[in-house]
Formats: C-alpha cells, structure tokens, sequence
C-alpha cells in the first residue's frame, strides 16, 4: 500500500480522477518526521488498508495540500484523524468554506517539521499557486501540478495529443501551458524556483506521472525553464 522512497519518506498511488475530462492518476507522501508522528501529503481516497498503512508510520499528526486543486480527500482524512492539524495552500480555504483549517502554508516549514521538511510558494499566478516540498534526508523534491509527468504509454488518443501538445508528457514533462500564462507576474515564482534548485533535490516525487530517483536539480532547471 505505502512504497517507499527514500528514508522515512513513503508513496501511494490512488485511483484516476477526472479533471476536465481528462484521466488523472492521484499520488500521496506520507513522511515520517523527527517527532515520529506522520506528515501527509496531497491525501488520496482513503481506504481501511491505507489507514493502516499510515498508522504504521506514525501518528498522523499534520494534512497538507500543495494548492486548491488537491482537496477532494481532506474532509475524509480530517474525518478519520480529527487530532490532525490541517494546512491549506493559497486559495483553499477561500475555496472550501465549510472546511476549518489550522494554518494557511507559506515560504517557510511550520515548526513542527522545519527539521525534515523545507517549503516554498510559487506566488504570482492569478489562477493558483502551489505549495513545493523539500525533504531533506532524502533530499526529494515533491510537487503537485507545476511538474506534470504522463508516461508515453499512458498519453494515447486525442485525449494523449492534447496531454502532448500541452509539454505534459514523457521526460520533458513541464506545466499545463494555460497555468504558465496565468503567471503574470514572474519574479516571485523564479525566486521560488531558484529555491527549488539550491536544494539541490536528487529525487522528484509527483502527483501525475512519472517520478525519479536521481537527476531530480537538472530535471526541476528543465521543466521550470518557462519561468
């Protein structure tokens, strides 16, 4: 149920969702941080056997979402661990109301996970921004949407052009190119990515597609190019 990624870091992949009719393959991270409690990332739909799998980590002790998009699992994860402080990017509490969060994520880690876990906003977009993670003893860098990565054979049809035509799929994989516009403003986002680089991340975890276990920096400086 959970893969693991590096140390104390672990993965699971959800079912598709549909996102503008378009098939989305869902992804979560579930860090175990210095404390021994569980931080989760991007949660997918929750069943009993992933409960347990979590469980098993730690104690889940904070929820986060890397931007507005990634919601439909919270109120099911808050549900199952209501002890849980749960963290909303830019624009999600605005989004989901009747939702409490605990905090609003900003430029740098909360306390609880400052030792694990380093953070950045990609701000300047009118449409959404996104939260980008860094942990640091794997040294992996975890996206949501801007990194965007459909395997070849996944990308079929009209539907796979399209993917294609947008820089979605494959090695070269990069951002939705209507995203790309809504970034009126560039200077905040390429001091988030430079950020991103100084890390000097050698894997890359990702919600849509294809993710890697090394040659993560110069993948990031090539997908993020556009900025």
């Amino acid at each position: 149920m959970l893969t693991a990624f590096g140390q104390n870091i672990y993965f699971a992949d959800g079912p598709v969702v549909s996102f503008h009719g378009f098939p989305y393959p869902t992804r979560m991270v579930v860090v175990r941080l210095s404390s021994s409690e569980t931080w989760v990332w991007s949660p997918i739909e929750l069943t009993e056997d992933l409960a347990v799998a979590v469980e098993a980590v730690g104690p889940v002790a904070h929820i986060v979402s890397p931007n507005k998009l990634h919601h439909l699992a919270l109120p099911a994860w808050k549900s199952r661990w209501p002890q849980a402080r749960l963290h909303a990017p830019p624009g999600l509490a605005r989004k989901m109301k009747g939702m409490r969060f605990d905090a609003e994520l900003g430029d740098e880690p909360a306390r609880e996970w400052t030792v694990d876990i380093d953070q950045v906003v990609f701000r300047g977009s009118f449409a959404m921004e996104e939260v980008v993670f860094f942990h640091r003893a794997s040294r992996t860098a975890i996206f949501g949407d801007l990194i965007q990565r459909f395997p070849d054979a996944a990308a079929t049809g009209w539907k796979g052009m399209l993917l294609r035509l947008d820089g979605l799929v494959g090695r070269h994989g990069s951002t939705p190119r209507d995203w790309r516009l809504s970034f009126l403003s560039r200077s905040a986002a390429r001091a988030a990515r430079q950020k991103v680089l100084d890390w000097k991340p050698e894997r890359l975890l990702i919600a849509h597609g294809e993710c890697l276990g090394s040659d993560a920096t110069h993948v990031i400086a090539e997908a993020l190019r556009w900025i």
